[in-house]
Order: structure tokens, then C-alpha cells, then sequence
């Protein structure tokens, strides 16, 4: 089967590419470990030259790049900028943070010297999606690369020119042509890769059945693996919150990226005494959301990336509203051509509604107003999701008491949930395991080697 480049706004085909075969896949594999060998005996100064071009070139790129991504997935351009200035940033910071971060730790015991050593694993496997098609990946390489590993990446089909720009913006920074390679296969064909015995580990940023399906296979083969799937982020404003910032934050972290987001604020939760003001807020700032072409540089919601997708979100909205669900805003796609669909509210979801148990992946938030802090707790939990989750009040030192009892792998007290090179990121509980980014992410995959030497 072809990979088809589609624009989301229009419909158009772009281009097409052909997929590999399983001799060219082995064989890139095959190529991607002899490159890594010969990577894992450079030092970190020659590392963080190449990093630190990489950087350079997204900055000289930039415009390029987001325009790239507007046409493949519908991303506003000024978003895309964003996303590609944070690659730059994590970039730098790989390249300046790396060497303290895989150097020996000595530890006393009852030998004469012994230590911890953090040596490269091999050639890492991505697979990617299409939401943040270039942070993703960068998230990804930019830590395993400076570990002294290789990668592969199997980006998501429908953003077939982004996965090939990435290659060849590694590529342009002097890393080794095979260092980091794009395999263009189907993902009947990703069981092959994870199976070969050219890699080594396993990243995967996407839904909870790719994350089931990538772990098995992982386990089969006893690769490392580390998962970061879908979320259902609690945003608990409690009745002391800037209910006027707290609401223009909502609607920014629910409808960024046109609501494509594990980390989006997907489940609002309010408590009854300020409910009624902060709705209103919310949904006078979510409809003045100016919705078109993501190439214009006013466009603050761009298409879906696929109509396929649009379909599957109206059927749970659909389902939520028969189920009790109050329509406040949109909640119903955009007629005429792409794959549009205007910032959306519900109102009343309960734990009968699809929208209450299930990610909505675009943009619509699911409000639930809560009668206290208690409940706001209890419904934050009640998911079988765990990746983030946001807490509004006046007062910071009981919003930090509050996040404690959330059950996630990152808590924002007045802020918007977000990943920072600096701090790890990931999930508990369907939302996956592992982390990237800071320390923790470099780590991830290595050998955590002990040398104990009498």
C-alpha cells in the first residue's frame, strides 16, 4: 500500500510514496546498527556539535517546516513555528545537559572503586503519530542520539514528507546518513522491526491499543519499551480560581491543535459554585475562536487531520448527547470540504456518557461540574487515564495538596499541562509508562551498567 500525503483542509493529494518491502526494511535496520557502533565511541563534545546544528536548522527552517505541517495535518502555522522553536530548545538542551547526565556515578561500598556507568542500548525504534509530527519524534531522538544510540522511526502514514524532512534535517547536521532513518512501512510491518535483532528498544507516543499491541510484541521479543497513550486530563477550577485566566486557559489547552492532544484539558471540571460564571466564560472564548486555513496566519483552528477521524468523534459526541450530555457549543461538524469541525462544548456530561469514560480527540471539552472539592478529586480519578492534569485556585499551597491526590504523571497548579525538556513526561495507568525528556528520558534507554572493582 502507497503512503498518501492528504491535505486535511482541502482534501487534496499531495504525494505519494511506496512502501518498503521487508528485504529493504532489514536492510535499513542492518544499516542503522552497524552506523550506531560506530556512533557509540564518539565522545559527547562531537555529539553536541551535530545537536547543537540540528538546533540551528530548525531555527533557519522554521517557516518551512510549519508550513509542511499545515499542509499534512492541518496544523495553523503558528502553531507549527511553536512546535518547531520547542524541537530547537530540547535540542539545545540534549546538547548541553547530556555528558552530566550519562557520567559514571561513583558509589562507596566494600569494593576499592565502584560506579554506575549509563552506555548506549543500540538502535531505538519511534513510533510516532501524526498530532506533533516533529516535537514527537525530536523527543525521542534528540535524547537517544546524545546516549550514543541510533534511531528508526516509523512515523504515522499520513504525514509521509514531515517523516522524510526529519531524516534529511539529521542528515544536514553531519550525523551519519544512517544514524537516523525513516523506515517507510506499513504497521503490519512494525512487529518485523521490533523482532529484529538490529533493535533494541521501543518508544511509542499513540493510542492505548498501539500502546498494547507494541508492548506484547516488545515483551515477546524482551526489548525495552516505553509508552506514552492517550489522556483524559482532568482541569479542576476550584471556587478561589481566577475563573477569567483559568477560562482563557481552558480553551487554550482544549483547543490547541485543533483539541489533538493527549495533554489537552478534556474533561472540565468546575465546582457548582463558580460553575455557572466560568461556563459562560469558557464558551464566549472557545466560539470567538477564529476557525480556516491553517496556512493564514489568523487561523486559530485548522481541519482535523483526517475525516475519518472528524466521523469517529461525531458518533461519541452523538452518543453522549442521547445519553444526557447538554450541547453548549458546536458539537457538530463543518459543512463543505476538509475535515473541519468548530470548537465544541458539553455540558452535564455524567458517568453514563461515552464523553465522560472515553478520550475526545478534537475539539470538544466535556464539562462536569462538580458540587465540591471532593468530588472534583473523584472525578479527576474516576478514568482509566493518567497523564496530566491541571488545578485552578487563589491559593497555590492547597491547589499543590489537591494535585498530590490526583492520580497522573504531571500535575499543573495554575497553569496549562505541557512538556518541558526540563521535566520528565509521562503516564500512569492506561496512559502508559516510562518517561521522556530531562534525566529520566535519556535513561531510559541505556545499560545502567555496575563496575565493582576489588
Amino acid at each position: 500500500m502507497p503512503y498518501i500525503s492528504l491535505n486535511p483542509a482541502t482534501g487534496e493529494t499531495l504525494k505519494t510514496f511506496t512502501s518498503w518491502d521487508s528485504q529493504r526494511l532489514a536492510s535499513a535496520l542492518e544499516q542503522s546498527y552497524d552506523a550506531q557502533r560506530a556512533w557509540a565511541r564518539t565522545n559527547f563534545p562531537e555529539r553536541a556539535e551535530r545537536m547543537k546544528r540540528v538546533a540551528t536548522l530548525l531555527r533557519e527552517r522554521v517557516n518551512a517546516y510549519a508550513e509542511l505541517m499545515a499542509l499534512e495535518m492541518g496544523k495553523p502555522v503558528r502553531e507549527g513555528r511553536a512546535e518547531v522553536e520547542k524541537c530547537s530548545l530540547a535540542c539545545d538542551y540534549y546538547a548541553v545537559h547530556a555528558e552530566q547526565f550519562m557520567q559514571l556515578e561513583l558509589v562507596q561500598t566494600d569494593a576499592s572503586k565502584s560506579y554506575v556507568a549509563y552506555e548506549p542500548l543500540g538502535v531505538v525504534l519511534g513510533i510516532m503519530p501524526w498530532n506533533f509530527p516533529f516535537f514527537q519524534v525530536v523527543r525521542f531522538a534528540a535524547p537517544s542520539l546524545m546516549a550514543g544510540n541510533g534511531c528508526v522511526l516509523k512515523h504515522a502514514s499520513n504525514v509521509p514528507q514531515c517523516a522524510q524532512a526529519l531524516e534529511g534535517l539529521f542528515v544536514d547536521a553531519g550525523f551519519h546518513s544512517n544514524l537516523f532513518t525513516t523506515l517507510m512501512i506499513e504497521s503490519g510491518d512494525v512487529a518485523s522491526a521490533i523482532g529484529s535483532p538490529f533493535v533494541h528498544g521501543v518508544t511509542l507516543t499513540g493510542s492505548e491499543a498501539a500502546g498494547r499491541k507494541v508492548a506484547s510484541h516488545a515483551g515477546q521479543h524482551l526489548k525495552k519499551c516505553v509508552l506514552e497513550l492517550g489522556g483524559s486530563d482532568a482541569f479542576i477550577v476550584l471556587k478561589d480560581a481566577d475563573l477569567e485566566l483559568a477560562a482563557t486557559v481552558a480553551v487554550r489547552s482544549r483547543f490547541q491543535n485543533c483539541g489533538q492532544s493527549c495533554i489537552a484539558a478534556k474533561r472540565i471540571i468546575p465546582v457548582v459554585e463558580i460553575v455557572d460564571e466560568f461556563l459562560t466564560l469558557f464558551t464566549k472564548k472557545a466560539a470567538d475562536l477564529q476557525i480556516g486555513d491553517p496556512m493564514s496566519e489568523t487561523t486559530q483552528l485548522g481541519p482535523m487531520a483526517r475525516l475519518d477521524l472528524r466521523k469517529d468523534l461525531q458518533q461519541q459526541i452523538a452518543d453522549s448527547i442521547a445519553q444526557g450530555a447538554e450541547p453548549v457549543l458546536g458539537c457538530a461538524p463543518i459543512a463543505g470540504r476538509g475535515a473541519f469541525y468548530p470548537p465544541s462544548i458539553l455540558y452535564r456530561v455524567t458517568a453514563k456518557t461515552r464523553a465522560y469514560n472515553e478520550e475526545l480527540f478534537g475539539p470538544v471539552a466535556a464539562v462536569i461540574p462538580a458540587v465540591d472539592e471532593a468530588e472534583a478529586i473523584h472525578i479527576a480519578n474516576d478514568t482509566r487515564f493518567g497523564l496530566g492534569s491541571s488545578i485552578w485556585s487563589g491559593n497555590s499551597e492547597h491547589a499543590e495538596e489537591v494535585a498530590r491526590q490526583v492520580q497522573a504523571g504531571c500535575n499543573f497548579i495554575n497553569g496549562m499541562v505541557r512538556s518541558d525538556p526540563r521535566l520528565p513526561f509521562g503516564g500512569i495507568k492506561a496512559s502508559g509508562f516510562g518517561r521522556e525528556l530531562s534525566y529520566h528520558g535519556i535513561r531510559e534507554f541505556v545499560n545502567i551498567k555496575t563496575v565493582w572493582i576489588r
